[in-house]
């Protein structure tokens, strides 16, 4: 996993009894944590010039409801999130129905990737331009010419096509009928990935289930923030997320029985997750608060699917507490996987997809009666005043979070699998108002956060195979609608036809693809053995790196 960084840093900088104290710790976040404990701030941020592996994967990527427009042509059905707009709930009342207009803009999107030089691009399909009633019986014929063109464009720019079948529109006529509480959907999404399987798999070779389906249960059943808009962490989120989890392992299966000895791709999932720092590092309670919050995001939906087929022991355990602490007011409910069900979902998963943008400091807390993660899981979530902002209010430019959070992933979910870690969404916005084409703070958290994933490779020997920039052009923004901006490219949404101005970020990415990094390939050899020279002799990291000339 980490070896590398590990024997570097026992040998320069801990004695004998703190190398001990390390080996005894079994929880991987406490191992993971404590080795970058030791790390000063001038270590922890030191610059990497160095080169990704040459069959390194650069992306960037975009959302159906996010750029599509088109919300009534072709035959698409009503999403969750065409009725969120319509009924007024997104910024200044503003709608995805024209979006950036790509329904109609393929050309123009292929155009704007091989400007960039990515060789993948991820995008959603959305479920109601397939199947607008959500089922197999209201195909839409149509519907799936769009992405055939999208599709064949991007191989014909030798781009390659990663597919997400699920980044939140949920047809509205399936939430009409509970959407992911009812069991049923299951099947429906089964049905709906045996589809895309069949029309785009002899293209399409690697496919996500889901994108970030912990934003769907805490945000569109936890609190209501998202549609549809459901305010239920009592029972409605646990539900969504167990019927979530089914329907990925259906999916999964219907590739694995019927499609993948012939196209021969790969189907995973994109899990969201921030990492966790204790706020007080000399209090164990908060260290296990820590480990608990990373249990409550990214362990809810990995630990069934990388690990065992059932929740994490600690989530399970918390859950139960609280339900014996609080006989009068039910805190969670969390369902249960027969057996059968366990089987079927472990191990369904040729790669963790992981979105993250942000970090936050965690401390222990009597969490009461109180619904939610928060309270039942008894953190906090806290940031440093001295991170620097965003115009989101939730992310905060911590780069040095995504290295130690792909150590976590490494050593708690891949120790046994051995499947690649694919950052399939990293990225921050700017104000409408603010850098429109000049983003120099979207060049600096781009930069930091890549480099990072570069030490996790090429330091700790994480096996992280692609990195995608979130996102190829402004889009809308679910709540925020086009108030705040990702892309790479501006678009201008006062202008009918939707042009795309590529801005500083763009560039700035370009160049780092053709250069596959931060370092020449010679250097990234010489390095290469430079390291390990230095790790049989130990020699500091610190000194090891401070040679690098930072760019």
């Amino acid at each position: 996993m980490f070896t590398l960084f590990y024997v570097l840093l026992v040998s320069s900088s801990l004695g004998i009894s703190d190398y001990n104290i390390i080996k005894t710790f079994q929880n991987s976040y406490q191992n993971v944590w404590k080795t970058f404990e030791a790390q000063t701030k001038a270590e922890r941020d030191l610059f990497l010039n160095e080169s990704f592996p040459p069959s390194f994967q650069w992306a960037t990527s975009s959302e159906s409801f996010k750029v599509e427009g088109g919300w009534l042509e072709g035959g698409k059905g009503e999403t969750i999130w065409d009725r969120f707009g319509h009924d007024g709930l997104a910024f200044v009342n503003q709608t995805a129905d024209r979006a950036c207009d790509s329904y109609h803009k393929v050309d123009y999107d292929v155009y704007l990737l091989r400007g960039l030089h990515v060789n993948t691009y991820q995008f959603s399909i959305s479920w109601a331009r397939i199947f607008p009633s959500g089922h197999r019986g209201s195909q839409s014929e149509n519907g799936p010419l769009y992405y055939d063109k999208l599709i064949n464009a991007l191989i014909e720019s030798g781009v390659q096509p990663v597919v997400t079948l699920y980044h939140w529109d949920l047809p509205q006529t399936l939430q009409d009928y509970g959407g992911w509480t009812n069991a049923s959907i299951a099947e429906a999404f089964k049905d709906y990935a045996d589809f895309c399987f069949s029309r785009f798999g002899d293209r399409v070779k690697a496919w996500n289930t889901f994108s970030s389906p912990w934003v769907v249960s805490h945000a569109g059943y936890g609190t209501g923030e998202h549609p549809p808009g459901v305010k239920d962490y009592v029972v409605a989120s646990y539900q969504a997320t167990h019927n979530m989890l089914k329907s990925h392992a259906e999916a999964w299966h219907v590739y694995n029985d019927k499609y993948r000895k012939v196209q021969g791709g790969k189907v995973g999932i994109a899990l969201n997750s921030d990492w966790a720092e204790p706020k007080d590092p000399s209090r164990p309670e908060d260290i296990e608060a820590a480990d608990r919050y990373l249990q409550f995001m990214l362990g809810w939906f990995a630990h069934p699917i990388f690990v065992n087929g059932d929740y994490p022991p600690t989530l399970k355990t918390q859950i139960e507490n609280k339900i014996k602490d609080c006989p009068l007011s039910e805190p969670a409910r969390l369902p249960v996987f027969t057996a059968e069900e366990s089987q079927r979902i472990s191990g369904t998963a040729d790669f963790l997809g992981l979105n993250h943008y942000t970090s936050r400091l965690i401390n222990n807390s009597v969490g009461a009666c109180t619904p939610g993660p928060q309270g039942v899981g008894d953190f906090q979530a806290h940031v440093d005043p001295s991170w620097s902002s965003t115009a989101s209010d939730w992310i905060y430019s911590t780069p040095w979070g995504l290295r130690r959070l792909l150590n976590y992933i490494s050593t708690e979910y891949l120790n046994v699998t051995k499947v690649p870690i694919y950052i399939t969404g990293n990225g921050m916005p700017t104000e409408q108002s603010g850098e429109t084409l000049n983003d120099i703070g979207r060049i600096e958290y781009m930069k930091s956060y890549i480099n990072e994933a570069l030490k996790a490779i090429f330091i700790d020997g994480v096996n992280v195979q692609r990195f995608t920039v979130q996102s190829l052009m402004d889009g809308f923004e679910g709540k925020q609608a086009y108030s705040q901006r990702f892309g790479l490219h501006h678009v201008n949404f006062e202008d009918a036809d939707r042009p795309r101005s590529p801005k500083q970020s763009a560039y700035f990415y370009s160049q780092l693809i053709k250069r596959n990094g931060f370092g020449s390939h010679e250097e990234h050899t010489f390095k290469g053995s430079r390291m390990e020279k230095a790790s049989a002799s130990g020699t500091s990291l610190l000194t090891l790196l401070s040679e690098f000339t930072i760019k």
